[in-house]
């Protein structure tokens, strides 16, 4: 792990067991006890029924691009060194959508397709903070 200039997470009490899961290549969500549904961002209350009944379960780490955009821009200069890069919205199998970045691939719209699978790829980059990214699968 080299020196990761880049802003990272900090984890509180209600997002700790998340990143907790990724550090340990094994991510898991908050799913609502009551109405069953997924949640990503993790939260103390389910947005779709207000329970408080909330519980860490693990996930496949597959889906599918919703949305992504090419940044070529250098302006943060701990971003610059990689641009041009793509920024990904994916919808996993559980139906929760999450921002991340799209590895693996070239940074192309001929190549990167909405609906394309992707699979999580765990980037340990630093030896507390573990960023999920996905790669086509």
């Amino acid at each position: 792990m080299a020196n990761y200039a880049k802003p990272l997470p900090v984890p509180d009490p209600v997002t700790k067991p998340y990143w907790d899961s990724v550090k340990a290549h094994a991510m898991q969500l908050q799913k609502c006890a009551q109405c069953g549904k997924f949640i990503f961002y993790p939260r103390a209350v389910c947005p779709h029924c207000f329970s408080r009944d909330l519980r860490w379960t693990p996930v496949s780490g597959r889906g599918t691009v919703y949305g992504f955009s090419i940044s070529y821009q250098k302006g943060m200069p701990a971003f610059g060194a990689e641009a041009p890069y793509t920024v990904a919205v994916v919808e996993l199998e559980e139906g929760v959508r999450m921002m991340t970045n799209l590895i693996g691939i070239e940074p192309d719209p001929n190549k990167i397709k909405v609906g394309m699978p992707v699979v999580v790829q765990y980037d340990d980059v630093t030896e507390a903070i573990t960023l999920p990214k996905f790669k086509p699968a």
